[in-house]
Formats: structure tokens, sequence, C-alpha cells
């Protein structure tokens, strides 16, 4: 009989590289997950619609949380508490797993007490260099934490924590020429790759708007604006790259989402790369030890995402720019700092690489396999 798992949580880029090795070793995989990007917008999750094309039921979780602040949406996640439960517990009967695994989240909350509730084996992944409140309370009814830094060992019961590194797509690794060719840049420049991650950034998106007339001037930059839609960033940033003159505009490339061959087709030809912090993002960075200039968001638990900076920062392949400094005058003089010091940036890659674990997604399954 082949081996079930559901998988859950709202970290879908070592979901994926996790789900890679599940397939090679014949797992039967379900994923419960959001069916919406961020609560008051109606774009769907970037899992519900990856997950499945990947063959890969995904069923949708009306799951709840406590806010931080109190905002108009404050009251109705408190009450989707419950209903994300008993959810949870439906299609864990329904489906009677050998084991769930959690990547944090609000959303793998309900899933992983369920879980324990049914005495279905849970492991949970820590991404981050600080544990979220979803893996606080995981880790309560887990059977193993699996976490993506040694500087996470002493935050859990020594019977429970594992070190496993962060999963890592092996598509970032992947160059594909024909992309690449497809892109038509310029051959003599360099490459700026700018992202906010899956959902975007609208500061970082607007920052780059206002200086991008002159990073082509030195520079092919593309550009990863996010699939969110709130702001219209996507449709903004068209609009200005179709007033560069002619002879620039080939030197810019924006588009809201980019698949695994994309993101490494990318980061394999990037000799810089502005982005923000997110655990995922530090991880892949450190692994190829790419030159970065780091835009920590700074509203998140505990300041998480400067903490995943300062890491690249110390060990020289990063600068990080925060927030509050964030203007088209600072970024763009970075940008060309970076540029001009290229070398220095680069001899240190190797140093960021031994900050990783590129076994990690097997790592997680074989600890899968031990507890099932």
């Amino acid at each position: 009989m082949a081996k079930k798992i559901v998988i859950t949580g709202g970290h879908l880029t070592p979901a994926l590289a996790v789900i890679e090795e599940l397939k090679k070793r014949g797992w039967e995989i379900i994923f419960l997950g959001r069916k919406y990007a961020a609560e008051g917008v109606k774009t769907p999750s970037v899992e519900s619609e990856i997950i499945p094309k990947m063959g890969i039921p995904f069923y949708t979780l009306a799951a709840g949380r406590i806010q931080r602040r109190f905002t108009r949406f404050t009251i109705p996640a408190i009450l989707r508490i419950p209903v994300g439960f008993i959810q949870a517990i439906f299609y864990l009967w329904r489906f009677s797993p050998d084991v769930v695994l959690s990547f944090g989240g609000y959303v793998s909350a309900p899933v992983v007490f369920a879980g324990w509730l049914l005495g279905i084996p849970v492991i949970t992944h820590e991404q981050t260099t600080v544990k979220g409140l979803a893996t606080k309370f995981n880790s309560l009814f887990a059977k193993k934490i699996a976490v993506s830094w040694k500087v996470n060992l002493g935050d859990f019961p020594k019977s429970k924590v594992v070190f496993t590194g962060n999963p890592i797509r092996k598509d970032i690794f992947k160059f594909d020429q024909k992309i690449w060719q497809g892109l038509n840049f310029e051959k003599k420049l360099p490459l700026v790759f700018i992202t906010g991650g899956n959902q975007g950034s609208h500061t970082i998106n607007m920052t780059v708007g206002e200086i991008i007339s002159q990073l082509v001037k030195t520079s092919n930059v593309f550009h990863q604006c996010g699939h969110l839609n709130a702001f219209g960033d996507f449709e903004k940033l068209e609009e200005i790259r179709n007033k560069l003159p002619d002879d620039l505009k080939n030197r810019y490339r924006v588009k809201k989402y980019l698949d695994g061959k994309e993101m490494g087709t990318l980061l394999y030809k990037a000799d810089l790369v502005v982005s923000r912090a997110g655990a995922n993002t530090i991880t892949e960075l450190a692994a190829l030890g790419k030159p970065c200039i780091l835009i920590p968001l700074p509203w998140l638990y505990q300041n998480e995402q400067e903490k995943n900076a300062r890491m690249l920062e110390k060990v020289g392949i990063a600068e990080v720019l925060l927030q509050k400094d964030l203007s088209p005058e600072n970024l763009l003089k970075l940008v060309k700092k970076m540029l001009k010091n290229l070398s220095y940036y680069q001899k240190n890659g190797s140093k960021a690489k031994k900050l990783v674990s590129l076994r990690a997604a097997e790592k997680i399954v074989d600890l899968l396999e031990e507890v099932k």
C-alpha cells in the first residue's frame, strides 16, 4: 500500500521541494491550504493554483487566527477558528493519512491539532530563525520538529527537535537556455533581478518604478512584481516600461509570477538580487552564494526578516536596506555600489553556502518514514 500524507501550511516553497522527494518515493499526497492569498482579497493563493496542476488533490480550509492588530477582519478571523478545526477533523478522518506534515502559518494549526487528536503522527517544520506563533502551537502536538537553522535547536525539546535545513527547490540550480534567450537581454550588461516573493511588495515595486529609467542605463532588469492585484502594480510597471525610450525597453522585463524553471534561470544569471528576506529567499540566495540587497519586511513577529537578512550580511554577500530607509535615491545608490564591487560579494559566496543543507528535503522525508 502507498504511504499517504497530508501536507498543510502557508510556506509553499519548502513544501514543493519536499513534494518532489515524496513523489520519488511513491507517497500519496493530499494538500490542505488557503483559498485566498490574504484576508480581504479575492486573489487565489499560489498554492491553490500550483498544487492542483501538479496532480495533487487540494482542499481549502476556512482557517481563522488571532490577529496581533485589531482590524475589520479580526472578528471574522476568530469566528473561523472552530470552522477550520471541524474541516480539518473531517478531512483527516476521511483520508486517514499515515502522517501530517506542517509548514507553518495559521492554516496549519487546526490540521496539526486535529491530527494529534486522531492519533496521527505530526511533523512540523520551521523555516525561519524566529519560531512563529503557529510553530509554537504546533510544537506542542508534533512528534518531531524539524528546524532550518542550527541556532533554533535550543528553542524546542531535545527529544523532538531535528536539524534538517530548509528544503530547496531543485529548479533553482537549473538554467534553461531557451527561457534566457527568450528574454533577449543585452549580452554585455549585468542583470539585476528584483523580487518581492509570490505575493509581491507594493513598496518595493513602486520604489523600483521610480528608478527604473536610471537602472536600465547600465543594467538589464528583471522584475517579479507579485500576483496580488490590490494596487495594480503590474499594470503601473508595464506603463512605466512602455514610456522608456525604444532602445532601453528591452532591458526591463516585468512579470507577476515565475515558475521554477524561470526562477532558476534568472537566479543563475543574476549578478545582483534585490528582495525581501523571507526564510525561503534567504536559503536560496545562500545556497547560490548570490550578492543581494535585502529589504526586510518590518512588521513581522520578532522582526524575523531582519534577523534572516543579517545572517547573509554577516557572511558578506548581502547589504541590508531597512524599509524605513528605503527611498528611490538610497536603493539606486546601493545597487550602483554593489554592481561596482561585485567581486567582493561574490568571493564570499562559499561562506554563505555553508549555512544551508542541500539535502533538507531528503532528511524531512526520512523523518516522515521513521515516524509514520
